[in-house]
């Protein structure tokens, strides 16, 4: 394999793994937004500008997710206090 696979393999397998945990914490829905980017430049690198453009657009609606729910994690700690 080359290092453009590899590098595809680590994306994808850091999206499935954050998928995986983000119940846990609102942290791991940024690490899929972030894993998300890392497999839009992948698709975009190896010519598959769809596959890019996808993973761009679910890169940005996970981004969206973690403010959400960042911003209330914030307001139960305060509710907490």
């Amino acid at each position: 394999m080359d290092a453009l696979t590899w590098f595809g393999l680590f994306a994808v397998s850091a999206m499935l793994l954050s998928y995986a945990l983000e119940e846990r914490s609102h942290w791991f829905v940024l690490c899929i937004a972030i894993a998300c980017a890392l497999g839009s430049v992948y698709g975009f690198l190896q010519g598959a500008w769809p596959f890019g453009f996808v993973e761009a657009v679910w890169a940005a609606v996970a981004l969206g997710r973690w403010l959400t729910r960042r911003r209330v994690s914030q307001e139960l700690d305060e509710a907490h206090k």
